[in-house]
């Protein structure tokens, strides 16, 4: 188990129940980098990954 898995974990089990939007999720990561701006580059690939996520689908 990576030591981020805890984190991922928490937001199962509390936001299990929610239908989130790309939009909420989206607002989220940009509140994020402000707050933290040195995740900038670690946030940007994450939005990147799942973005692309479905070109390997065909």
């Amino acid at each position: 188990m990576y030591f981020t898995d805890r984190g991922i974990e928490e937001l199962q089990q509390r936001r299990e129940d929610e239908d989130l939007s790309v939009d909420w999720v989206c607002d989220k990561m940009r509140t994020f980098v402000d707050l933290h701006p040195q995740f900038e580059n670690a946030i940007d690939q994450f939005a990147v990954f799942l973005a692309r996520d479905d070109e390997d689908d065909d």
